[in-house]
């Protein structure tokens, strides 16, 4: 094969490593938040890559037309893109909750509130 030919593969190698670091990595929740985000992507784009057939043609019946596309890959992954788009609305949400509640989104400041108030 190609390396072309498994550039998309390496795109969602590297935006899932990309989402998955800044989700490790960083402390503030709405950068988590953009983490998931960019790992939810490298599923998709790896799911649409799976579902493309070479010289596959829509799912319609036609004289000479021999080799179908299976649209259900590209069915699912826009189903998956409006469940995606509401769960970050509500982690954001909730972000914004957390924030009234203890005047930060950082992980270690909430974590070392919640100990303080245990101790009491």
């Amino acid at each position: 094969m190609e390396l072309f030919g498994l550039l998309n593969y390496w795109l969602v190698i590297v935006l899932m490593m990309i989402g998955f670091y800044i989700v490790i990595a960083q402390g503030n929740l709405v950068k988590k938040m953009v983490g998931l985000s960019i790992f939810q992507v490298s599923v998709f784009v790896f799911y649409i890559s799976v579902g493309r057939v070479a010289g596959g043609t829509a799912p319609i019946l036609a004289d000479g037309i021999e080799v179908f596309s299976n649209p259900l890959p590209h069915v699912l992954i826009l189903t998956a893109i409006v469940v995606g788009v509401a769960t970050t609305a509500l982690g954001l949400a909730m972000i914004v909750r957390i924030r009234d509640s203890f005047g930060t989104i950082e992980d270690d400041e909430i974590l070392a509130i919640e100990k303080g108030e245990d101790d009491k």
